[in-house]
C-alpha cells in the first residue's frame, strides 16, 4: 500500500515543475526518479526528497554510475559516492583544499541529510548545528559567549563558526606559533569588528579595531609579523567571548593578571591597569591621554611652526644676500682682504668627531627602524620592514642604535661635566663656565643674537657675528637632553615593560607609546629639515658643510662666522693653539664626504615618505 502511495506521489510530483521537474527515462533519463524510489522508499519518500535542496534533480543527476537499471538490479552496477562537483564546482574546489579533505571528511559527512537537506536561508544557527556534530567541545564554550548566545537569539550579524572558520574552506590552524596561525587570531575578527555600520547597528564600540591598530601589537601585525605580537583572540579568547564584566571573560578585572601574564611573565596588577584600547582622542574616558596627546601636539606644531618660519626666512634672506654679493662683485666692489684667509683651524678634535659620527648612525638607524613602525600602513614601511628582514631584525637594530645613544649621552655628560669642574685651560667657576662664551647652555648673548638675525631676515639690520656657539647649535645641543628623557625614557619603558610595570601603572605605557611616537616623530622632523637647513642646506653651506666630519675651518669662514670668537682668541693670544698643520688626507675624506651625503639624501629621502604619509592619511 505504501509503495503505491509513493508511486502515485511521485507522479503527481512530476507533474508539479515548481515542486520536481525532472523528465522521464522517456525524456533522456537513463532512469526514471519513480523506478528508484520504489525500491529506496527506506531511505527517502517522495515528499521530503520533493521538498529538499535537491528535488529539482532526479536520481542519476548525483549517482551518474548508474546508467543501466537491469546491471544495477542484479548487484553489477552499484553507486558510489555521490559527485557533488558536476554541480558544486566553487563549493567543491573550497573543500578540497580544506582540512577537512585532508582529513578525509567528505561532503557526506557534514550533509548527511542529503535526500532531505533545507535551504538554511541565512539562520546560522543551522550551519552552527553542523559544526556542533564534530566539535562538542569548542560548541560548549561558544555556545555561553556573547556571539554563540546573539546568534541563538537571532542575531544573523554575530559571528558564527563560518564567519571565522568559513564554510568548505576550512583551514588548518597550525602551529601555534606559526604565520598562519598568528594572523587568523587578529584577521578573523577584523572582518566584524572593521565594518563601522554592522557595529553601529548592533550597538558595539568601532573604537577597538582602530585602537588596537594603532598600538605596538597592531601596526606589528599590519606590517606583516603577526606571529611576534598579541592578537584579538590572545586576550579575548576564540570561542569564549564574554562582556568584561563577566567573572568567566578573559579580560575580567580578576582574570587579566593571567591574561597579560601568558605573554609578559611577571605581570601585576599595577601592570594590567594598561588602557588596550585606549583612545588619545577621548577626553571623558582617558583623560590623561588626552591630555598627552594635546601636550605633544602642541609642542610638534610649536616647534615646527617657529623654526619652519625661521628656515623659511633665512632661506630667503641667504638668497637675496647672495645676489647682493654677486652685484658687488660685479661692480668691482672686492670684500676686505683677509690674510692668510685659507690657512687651517680646528674647530672640533677628533671625539667629538667621533660622537657626532655616533649620532648620526644612531639616529639613522632609530628613525629607518622607527619610522616604519609609525606609519605601519603604508606600502612603503613594509618594503623598509623587509629590507631589515622582519620586524624582529628592525626591533634588534633599534635598540642597538638606542645603546648607541645613551653612549654618546653618557659621553656628553662626562664632557659637561669635565667642562665645568674639571679643565684647567678655562677661567672662571663652573657658574660662570656656564654661562660663559665656550658654554652650549643659553645665556643672554643669545637673545641678543636671536634678536639681530630676525632684524636681518626682515632686512632691519646687518647680519650678526657669532661666538664659538650659536644659538641653534645650543639648541640642538640642549634638545639631546630632552629627547633622552622624552624618547630614551619612554622606550625604555616600553622597551622592558615588565620591569617597569612591577611600580608603574599599565597606564603610563599608554603615555610612554604617546611620548615616544610623537617626540621620535618630533626630532625626525626637525633633524631631517632644520638642523640640515642650519648646517647643510643654508646658502653659505650649500650642499654640505663638511666641518664635522674632518674638524677643520679656513681662517675666512673663521672670521666671517664667529667673529667675536676670534677677536678673544686674538684678545687671549691663543689663536695658533688652534692651527692646524695640513688637512685632512684625501681618502679620509672622500670616505667621510660619502657617508655624510648618503646620510643626507637618506633623511630627506625619509622626510618625503613621511609628508606622503601625512598627505594620504596613513599614520594613526
Amino acid at each position: 500500500m505504501f509503495k503505491l502511495f509513493s508511486r502515485f506521489a511521485v507522479a503527481v510530483l512530476l507533474l508539479l515543475p515548481l515542486s520536481l521537474p525532472v523528465q522521464g527515462a522517456e525524456n533522456g533519463l537513463a532512469i526514471d526518479p519513480m523506478t528508484c524510489l520504489e525500491c529506496h522508499d527506506n531511505v527517502v519518500s517522495a515528499e521530503v526528497f520533493a521538498a529538499s535542496v535537491h528535488g529539482r534533480n532526479a536520481c542519476t543527476s548525483c549517482h551518474t554510475d548508474i546508467t543501466d537499471l537491469d546491471a544495477h538490479m542484479m548487484g553489477e552496477q552499484m553507486p558510489g559516492p555521490a559527485q557533488c562537483v558536476r554541480c558544486h564546482k566553487q563549493e567543491t574546489a573550497e573543500h578540497f583544499a580544506s582540512v577537512h579533505m585532508l582529513s578525509g571528511i567528505g561532503c557526506a559527512d557534514c550533509h548527511h541529510d542529503i535526500h532531505s537537506h533545507q535551504y538554511w536561508q541565512g539562520d546560522k544557527n543551522i550551519a552552527n548545528d553542523k559544526c556542533t556534530e564534530c566539535h562538542w567541545d569548542s560548541w560548549e564554550v561558544y555556545n555561553d559567549s556573547i556571539h554563540g548566545q546573539a546568534v541563538a537569539e537571532g542575531k544573523m550579524d554575530s559571528a558564527a563558526c563560518f564567519d571565522c572558520h568559513n564554510l568548505h574552506r576550512i583551514e588548518e590552524i597550525g602551529d601555534p606559533t606559526s604565520f598562519h596561525n598568528r594572523e587568523f587570531h587578529t584577521t578573523v575578527c577584523l572582518d566584524c569588528h572593521a565594518d563601522q555600520e554592522m557595529m553601529a547597528r548592533n550597538n558595539v564600540t568601532s573604537v577597538a579595531v582602530s585602537t588596537y591598530m594603532s598600538s605596538y601589537h597592531g601596526k606589528t601585525y599590519r606590517l606583516g609579523y603577526p606571529e611576534l605580537v598579541a592578537g584579538c583572540a590572545d586576550c579575548h579568547t576564540s570561542h569564549g567571548v564574554f562582556n568584561h564584566n563577566d567573572p568567566r571573560a578573559s579580560t575580567h578585572q580578576d582574570n587579566l593578571v593571567a591574561t597579560c601574564g601568558a605573554c609578559h611573565p611577571g605581570a601585576t596588577p599595577l601592570f594590567v591597569q594598561f588602557y588596550s584600547h585606549g583612545d588619545m582622542t577621548d577626553r571623558a574616558n582617558y583623560p590623561i591621554l588626552y591630555w598627552t596627546f594635546i601636550a605633544m601636539t602642541t609642542l610638534l606644531v610649536s616647534v615646527f611652526a617657529v623654526f619652519w618660519i625661521h628656515t623659511l626666512l633665512w632661506m630667503f634672506r641667504g638668497f637675496v644676500e647672495n645676489r647682493e654679493k654677486r652685484a658687488a662683485l660685479i661692480r668691482g666692489e672686492v670684500p676686505h682682504h683677509i690674510p692668510e684667509a685659507h690657512k687651517i683651524y680646528r674647530r672640533f678634535n677628533r671625539l667629538h668627531i667621533f660622537l657626532h659620527l655616533l649620532v648620526i648612525i644612531s639616529f639613522l638607524g632609530l628613525s629607518l627602524t622607527g619610522l616604519p613602525l609609525k606609519f605601519a600602513g603604508q606600502p612603503w614601511a613594509k618594503l623598509l620592514m623587509e629590507f631589515f628582514g622582519g620586524a624582529h631584525n628592525a626591533a634588534l637594530i633599534h635598540r642597538w642604535c638606542a645603546v648607541i645613544t645613551f653612549v654618546y649621552f653618557g659621553a656628553s655628560l662626562v664632557m659637561s661635566w669635565n667642562f665645568l669642574f674639571v679643565r684647567k685651560d678655562l677661567p672662571g667657576n663652573p657658574l660662570q663656565r656656564l654661562f660663559g662664551p665656550d658654554s652650549l647652555f643659553p645665556n643672554l648673548r643669545d637673545v641678543r643674537d636671536i634678536t639681530a638675525m630676525v632684524r636681518w631676515f626682515l632686512f632691519l639690520g646687518p647680519k650678526p657675528v657669532f661666538e664659538r656657539w650659536t644659538y641653534w647649535e645650543k639648541f640642538d645641543f640642549l634638545a639631546v637632553f630632552w629627547g633622552m628623557i622624552a624618547i630614551g625614557g619612554s622606550g625604555l619603558m616600553l622597551w622592558f615593560p615588565e620591569f617597569f610595570g612591577g611600580f608603574l601603572p599599565g597606564w603610563a605605557f599608554n603615555v610612554a607609546t604617546i611620548v615616544h611616537s610623537d617626540e621620535a616623530l618630533l626630532a625626525t622632523g626637525f633633524i631631517f629639515t632644520v638642523h640640515f637647513f642650519n648646517t647643510h642646506g643654508r646658502p653659505e653651506k650649500f650642499p654640505m658643510d663638511f666641518v664635522i666630519f674632518n674638524g677643520e675651518m679656513n681662517k675666512e669662514e673663521f672670521i666671517h662666522e664667529r667673529l667675536d670668537q676670534w677677536k678673544r682668541y686674538e684678545e687671549l693670544g691663543i689663536t695658533e693653539q688652534f692651527v692646524k698643520p695640513k688637512p685632512s688626507g684625501v681618502v679620509y675624506d672622500f670616505i667621510l664626504k660619502t657617508f655624510g651625503f648618503l646620510a643626507v639624501f637618506t633623511g630627506i629621502g625619509l622626510v618625503f615618505l613621511m609628508i606622503y604619509a601625512f598627505m594620504t592619511s596613513g599614520f594613526h
